[in-house]
Formats: C-alpha cells, sequence, structure tokens
C-alpha cells in the first residue's frame, strides 16, 4: 500500500467537507481582507487630497506643491506606487469632488481607477453620486461604469412609460422603475439594414454577455421562444429572463416597427401565463412584468394603452447605431459589403 492510500484511509469521515468549507472560509477571508485594505487606499487617498487642497488654498492656486511632494515621497517612500504627479492631482480633485468625510461611504468602497473615471466623466456631484451608488451596489467593473456612463444610463432609467403604479405596490413599482432604461443601447449589434425580429432576436441571443451588461446587473437568462400553453394554443415567449434582485420573471417580446395596442395585448396575455404557470409565489416570486422593446412609439398613445391593461408592463425603444451623423450613415459598408470584400481580398 503506497503512503498516499495509507494516508486516505486513515482521513476520518466527513473530512473532504470539512476541507472544502475551510477553503470557503480563507476565500472568503482574503475577499474581505482585499476589501478593507481598498478602502483604507481610498481613505488615504482622500486624505492625502485634503491636505494638498488645504495647502494649495493657503498658497495660492499656482503653487508647485503636487510636483514637489511627488518627488519627495517617491524618494522617501521608492517602493509605495501612486505618489506620481497625475496620481496626486487626482487625489486633489477626489477631495474637491467630495469634501465631507461621510462621502466616503459613498465612494469608499469603489476601486481608486472608477473614482477616476467619474472625476473625468461625469461633471455634476449628484450624477458622481449616482453611478458610485450604483457602481458599488452592482459591482460594476471600470469598464461597465465607463459603459454606463457614456450612453447617459443615468438620464435613460426610468424614462420609458409604464403602468407600474397602477398594477404594482408602492414600494415595488419604484423598484422596477429603476429596472427599466430608455433608449436600450444595442449598438454592439452588427445587424444589416431591413433586419427581421427574428434576426434581431438571433443576434441579441449571439451577443447575450453585451445585452446583460446593458440591460443591468440581476438579470439571469431562461431562453428565447419559451413554449407556453394557453388552452389550445401554444405561446412563444421571445426572450424570457428572471431578475435575480427582485425575484420576478420578466418577458421580453421583440418589435422591428413601431409599438400598438395588439403588441400590448399579447405581452398581456403573455405576462399573465407566465405569471400563473411558471412563477412560484411560495419560492419567494414575485410578479412577472413585461417589457416591450420595440423600435418606435407614440408617447401618448402607448400611455392610453399601457393603462387598459392590469398586468405591470412598460415600453421601450432600442437603438442599433452608434451616434454617428445621420448623412454619414447611409455610405458605411454593410455586413455583407465586408464580407464580399474579405473574401475578394482571399481570392486574390
Amino acid at each position: 500500500m503506497d503512503e498516499s492510500s495509507y494516508d486516505r484511509e486513515l482521513l476520518p469521515v466527513g473530512y473532504a467537507e470539512t476541507l472544502e468549507a475551510i477553503k470557503a472560509e480563507v476565500r472568503s477571508a482574503r475577499i474581505r481582507v482585499a476589501r478593507t485594505a481598498n478602502s483604507q487606499m481610498i481613505e488615504l487617498y482622500w486624505r492625502l487630497g485634503q491636505l494638498i487642497v488645504d495647502r494649495q488654498v493657503q498658497e495660492g492656486r499656482r503653487t508647485r506643491v503636487i510636483a514637489r511632494l511627488s518627488a519627495d515621497l517617491q524618494t522617501e517612500f521608492p517602493d509605495v506606487r501612486g505618489f506620481s504627479a497625475g496620481n496626486l492631482d487626482y487625489m486633489r480633485r477626489f477631495a474637491a469632488a467630495w469634501p465631507e468625510p461621510s462621502s466616503l461611504q459613498i465612494v469608499g468602497k469603489l476601486g481608486w481607477g472608477q473614482i477616476q473615471t467619474l472625476l473625468d466623466r461625469v461633471d455634476t456631484r449628484d450624477d458622481r453620486d449616482w453611478y458610485a451608488i450604483r457602481s458599488s451596489e452592482f459591482g460594476w467593473s471600470r469598464n461597465t461604469l465607463v459603459h454606463h456612463i457614456s450612453t447617459q444610463l443615468k438620464l435613460r432609467t426610468g424614462a420609458a412609460p409604464d403602468n407600474f403604479t397602477t398594477t404594482l405596490p408602492a414600494a415595488d413599482s419604484d423598484a422596477v422603475r429603476e429596472l427599466v432604461h430608455d433608449p436600450v443601447r444595442l449598438d454592439f449589434l452588427t445587424l444589416d439594414p431591413g433586419f427581421s425580429e427574428r434576426q434581431l432576436e438571433d443576434a441579441l441571443v449571439a451577443h447575450l454577455t453585451h445585452l446583460i451588461a446593458e440591460l443591468g446587473h440581476g438579470f439571469a437568462f431562461v431562453g428565447r421562444q419559451v413554449p407556453l400553453r394557453a388552452g389550445g394554443r401554444e405561446l412563444y415567449v421571445d426572450l424570457l429572463f428572471y431578475h435575480l434582485g427582485l425575484r420576478r420573471f420578466i418577458v421580453f417580446e421583440l418589435k422591428i416597427g413601431e409599438a400598438d395596442s395588439r403588441d400590448i395585448g399579447q405581452l398581456s396575455t403573455y405576462v399573465e401565463v407566465v405569471d400563473e404557470q411558471l412563477r412560484q409565489p411560495d419560492r419567494g416570486d414575485e410578479a412577472t412584468i413585461g417589457i416591450l422593446l420595440a423600435a418606435a412609439r407614440d408617447e401618448v398613445f402607448i400611455q392610453y394603452a399601457l393603462r387598459a391593461s392590469t398586468a405591470p408592463m412598460a415600453v421601450l425603444t432600442y437603438t442599433t447605431e452608434t451616434d454617428l451623423p445621420a448623412a454619414v450613415r447611409p455610405g458605411l459598408p454593410t455586413t455583407a459589403d465586408l464580407t464580399r470584400l474579405v473574401r475578394s481580398v482571399q481570392h486574390e
């Protein structure tokens, strides 16, 4: 019997479970230590920024205190990174943007790169706080934060017409409204002009990671063309999601044209069927909601149409093009054009 086999025979019953539990505790502790270290670093940077702000107030904005501090600190602490003149200036801007110590409760959990992004890309304190709170709450990476800022998520949140206030309890309607934003930016898709609803659906599923990043934290994909039976009819939900935070199924129906009352009626039916057949209240599932994702809508008409439904729904629009001038877009090559070009080059 080799030594390893002998050791395995001597292991007590339940050892494997104990080992896994200990490893989980070690991993959890390492995460807590890393978070604590980050918070301490952010607090240090804020305090250094406050000292720089105070000194510049005393000596005037023209002082070269940052350049001198950078040189002296790098000499004193050669093994410590972060004391470049540029980084010290970020610390000054950080302290000036959030001058109260209590503001560290908002930004203290963010990474330094995220704070730099907020300073560079967001102009007002109110907007910075909005993005900082959500970045901390939803665990956005720096790239995700950049995406949401560049697509003006704050302005788009809650901008879509809905009937949540009349179909959901007051405490729930505000939370659900935070979930939807309008328009939904689908710039990551590569679709030729005149695409069909099925092609749009195919493209969204093929780029599911990008779609969920745009929709927001908490969306879990359940399936596409999900079959449901209502009486003698077979229904198919375009896209079905489950939101982990809100604990709700979310039915998505796609429309490449303008939303109309028939689309809302169909979506309402799908929501009711999903709510009855898939929702499990004893598991904690809340009421299902529906989202009609359309290319366009008539705001006034849609508000009237939504009032007629008892199912909680919103009507969102989407964009599939980047912000290029309208006059330029027709001259751009399509996917088919590029494919033909590549093939012609390969044959040469």
